[in-house]
């Protein structure tokens, strides 16, 4: 009986004769903000206090429970949470047995190996709205997409140099975000080259040693937060950092925290500070 209630609660016309939004949840942070971005009713999700220091941005309910971590999620928060549908990824599905107990769980994956995550971004965000039926989702695809055409319109009158996204681990070693990486999808939308070419593992490699940036001496450094305060200060205090062509030229930009494994709304964020930091620099 349970179980058949559990099927019910989850036909979509029946989520229309309630009149109110499906409680949703999720493990993965890429979901959650794709969730928040298209005005999903998010009632439960993953390590929030950190999310919010991480990602930032969209903002998390103060009424969305938190499960704890996202390798060991409290099933008994996420019970008294009651979501009408969990969304889950590639990267948590030995939850779904556990989660299938609670609520009907439907299944997506952005980061997959020899795929890039933007189509795969897109395709869940759309998926999500669908299901959800929230139009805000084929709105905010569309018009990220136009906002990147536009920003590749405006880059194309830079200096044409290569990009290096990295986050720093310590002051002698860093991530650094290759191709396969939603940051290395945006680079290549907006027609900017990612000045590393080697190989990456689904979003990052790490960790990179220090010593890797004067192999690049044309690039632009780009920051991605969070990283340790003081390994920062050491890093930019350093005789080696001070003699890197792109600190001397003051090619170093520190932008906004990201989330390294975001979806759409990460990516969004991503590109508005590369644009708002190359405008600063040629407005300066």
């Amino acid at each position: 009986m349970l179980s058949g209630a559990a099927a019910c609660l989850a036909m979509p016309g029946l989520l229309r004769a309630q009149n109110t939004p499906p409680r949703v949840a999720t493990l993965d942070w890429a979901f959650l903000e794709t969730l928040m971005a298209i005005g999903a009713n998010v009632v439960a999700a993953t390590e929030l206090r950190q999310f919010r220091q991480v990602a930032v941005k969209p903002d998390v309910s103060a009424g969305t429970a938190d499960l704890g971590l996202r390798g060991t999620p409290n099933f008994e928060v996420l019970q008294f949470a009651r979501p009408d549908l969990i969304f889950n990824s590639n990267f948590y599905a030995w939850a779904d047995p556990l989660m299938a107990l609670i609520a009907p769980v439907e299944s997506h994956a952005i980061y997959k190996p020899g795929e890039s995550p933007y189509p795969l971004a897109e395709q869940a965000m759309l998926a999500m709205g669908r299901r959800l039926q929230l139009d805000h989702a084929r709105r905010f695809v569309d018009e990220l997409s136009g906002r990147l055409d536009r920003y590749k319109t405006f880059l194309a009158n830079g200096d044409g140099r290569p990009v290096l996204p990295i986050n720093l681990g310590d002051a002698r070693h860093y991530r650094v975000f290759g191709s396969d990486s939603m940051f290395g999808e945006v680079l290549k939308r907006l027609g900017l080259q990612n000045a590393w070419q080697g190989a990456t593992s689904y979003s990052a490699m790490a960790p990179v040693g220090i010593e890797t940036l004067a192999s690049m001496p044309d690039a632009w450094i780009i920051f991605i937060p969070p990283h340790p305060q003081d390994a920062f200060d050491a890093l930019t205090q350093s005789a080696f950092w001070k003699a890197l062509p792109a600190v001397r030229d003051n090619r170093v930009l520190t932008i906004g925290s990201i989330n390294p494994y975001g979806a759409l709304p990460a990516a969004s964020r991503f590109a508005d500070f590369l644009a708002e930091g190359f405008a600063r620099v040629r407005n300066g």
